[in-house]
């Protein structure tokens, strides 16, 4: 039974020779958009792809038992699943969501905000003061992004699930930059994880998807229904691929992140960098929670470099392996610079309150050696000299 297999095995047997037609040990991808009824008003499993379709119904029970959750709906990017996420609230209810998260987050946030979907207040989720004073406005969901995008700021979820479930909010988590490999935030008091499964549950750059999963069963038939109601789904082909690179996601993230150790390491005793933000370093402020919560500290780090947005210029444009790209969690190392990239959304006074600086590069990294990526970094450092 699937409770007594480790997660390493679920990732890599789920579906596995599950094919009774023709015996096929990989799943099949169905790409029919619609199915033969069995007869009149006899319809069968699945009668049309929106709906439900094999391949996705597959990719969302791994992704439920990976998350230790009751159910998933698999959706078309990882800002679909928040959306789906979102729609649990009503027009007049409040969303309580980090002040620091992803700036595709924030736009989303604040264009349905301005129509009057519902209302947000942005919130310092490390400030316990700061959180329960927001929830005595009692609100419907507490949105939580942790590790934060880019720097890595980790939030206590046990605690704020349990201060959220006192005033009756939901409580969602961003579990993208960690993935189940190193992180289960329902196990931790969550009723929904969200993610992009862009990023490391595909893991080879060539996907785009998200998914949302639910503690509760009654959720992910919500959730789902809405799903269906809007026509928000993931595509047949995108759930094979992202099912595909799940079968290798632990030996992957588990790669990533001892690189991403070292590459830490390596940085922080770096002249020309001011300052290294990743949570397995034991003098970053969320390194005990981090430790406490999580499985592993991650494959993602920033760094402010001295120098500003000069000093960026020339570091970027001398790297070899990396390269300078949005996105995160493939194989390949990624670099960007996020007051110009990622979240140039963000207007100068929300980037100066939450640290984003124009010295601020992060990485992604990759699957190359550990050895020539800290040269590949080492060379760039010192053409700066």
């Amino acid at each position: 039974m699937d409770e007594l297999k480790a997660s390493e095995t679920i990732a890599v047997t789920n579906g596995i020779a599950g094919d009774n037609a023709l015996r096929a040990v990989t799943p099949p991808l169905y790409l029919s958009s619609t199915f033969a009824f069995e007869g009149f008003e006899r319809p069968g499993r699945f009668d049309y792809s929106r709906t439900a379709n094999p391949t996705r119904t597959l990719l969302a029970d791994t992704l439920a038992k990976l998350e230790g959750g009751a159910g998933a709906v698999v959706v078309a990017s990882g800002l679909a699943a928040i959306n789906l996420a979102l729609s649990c609230v009503e027009s007049d209810q409040l969303i309580i969501a980090p002040h620091d998260c992803y700036a595709g987050t924030m736009r989303l946030l604040d264009a349905r905000s301005e129509r009057e979907d519902f209302v947000v207040e942005y919130v310092d989720q490390t400030d316990d003061k700061a959180v329960r004073r927001a929830l005595r406005r009692g609100p419907a969901l507490v949105l939580v992004e942790t590790p934060s995008n880019p720097l890595m700021r980790i939030v206590d979820i046990a605690n704020i699930s349990r201060l959220a479930h006192e005033v009756d909010a939901k409580v969602a988590v961003d579990n993208t930059f960690l993935s189940p490999a190193l992180q289960q935030p329902l196990g931790l008091g969550a009723d929904y994880v969200i993610h992009s499964t862009t990023k490391y549950l595909n893991g080879h750059s060539d996907v785009i998807g998200g998914a949302v999963v639910t503690k509760e069963a009654s959720d992910a038939e919500a959730f789902a229904h809405w799903a269906n109601v809007t026509g928000v789904i993931g595509a047949p082909f995108d759930a094979y691929m992202t099912l595909r690179g799940l079968r290798t996601l632990f030996t992957r993230v588990h790669q990533q992140e001892r690189t991403a150790g070292a590459i830490a390491l390596f940085l922080q005793n770096q002249p020309q960098v001011a300052a290294v933000y990743y949570p397995g370093l034991l003098a970053h402020p969320g390194y005990d929670i981090a430790a406490r919560q999580q499985k592993g500290f991650g494959a993602m780090l920033s760094f402010d470099l001295i120098g500003g947005r000069e000093a960026v210029r020339h570091f970027v444009e001398s790297l070899k392996i990396f390269t300078l790209a949005e996105s995160l969690g493939g194989t390949e190392s990624l670099i960007a610079h996020p007051k110009t990239m990622t979240h140039s959304y963000l207007s100068p006074d929300t980037m100066t309150d939450v640290g984003i600086t124009d010295g601020l590069l992060r990485l992604s990294v990759g699957l190359e050696d550990q050895n020539d990526l800290i040269k590949d970094l080492n060379q760039a450092l010192a053409a700066l000299t």
